[in-house]
């Protein structure tokens, strides 16, 4: 199967989707689902505190009728704690830029590797008004094969957060522009 079988459908409601989301979380992270941080709970918790955010959207991906992936955002405000958390001095500006922050992709492995993934993000911010768009990343998952594949995508590292609670991770922040010009676009690997 291909990216050009998937069929995507946005939503802005968290009560229409939020079975969905919890299903393709729960198999994506079923390996990790015993780590307090990757637990389902904590990501419903997580779940419901990012859909009441500003401008939050959220785009799935279906093969038929199967969930396959999805990717949500929302707008970040100037004092957002998306910015206070940093553990460095973010670039002169870069808060005051309109921004959007992709709070979460999905992927179930069976469509891995066939640009699925960049198709939804993709199209998550195809619309999006805001400037900028900025997501957070765990270094070590996939043996750094994620970070570098959000770098393929156009995005820089700008800082890291620690997670909240003290269980959580440490997070490298990433930072591109939101629509990436028609030459930088032809360039983005489609994993």
């Amino acid at each position: 199967m291909t990216a050009d079988g998937i069929a995507l459908r946005h939503s802005t409601v968290i009560d229409d989707v939020w079975s969905t989301l919890i299903e393709v979380y729960a198999d994506v992270r079923a390996d990790q689902l015993h780590l307090p941080h990757y637990s389902v709970e904590r990501f419903g918790e997580q779940l419901a505190r990012h859909a009441s955010d500003p401008g939050w959207e959220v785009v799935i991906g279906y093969d038929a009728e199967e969930p396959v992936g999805f990717a949500y955002a929302s707008t970040l405000t100037p004092d957002d704690r998306w910015w206070r958390r940093m553990a460095t001095p973010l670039p002169d500006g870069c808060t005051e830029t309109s921004t959007v922050a992709v709070k979460e992709i999905m992927l179930r492995k069976p469509w891995r590797g066939q640009g699925i993934a960049l198709l939804i993000h993709d199209e998550l911010l195809r619309d999006r008004p805001e400037e900028q768009v900025s997501l957070l990343v765990n270094a070590l998952n996939g043996d750094g094969k994620v970070k570098a594949l959000y770098e393929s995508w156009g995005y820089e590292a700008i800082s890291t957060q620690q997670q909240p609670p003290v269980d959580g991770p440490v997070l490298t922040a990433m930072l591109r522009r939101t629509h990436l010009q028609p030459e930088a676009a032809s360039s983005v690997e489609k994993l």
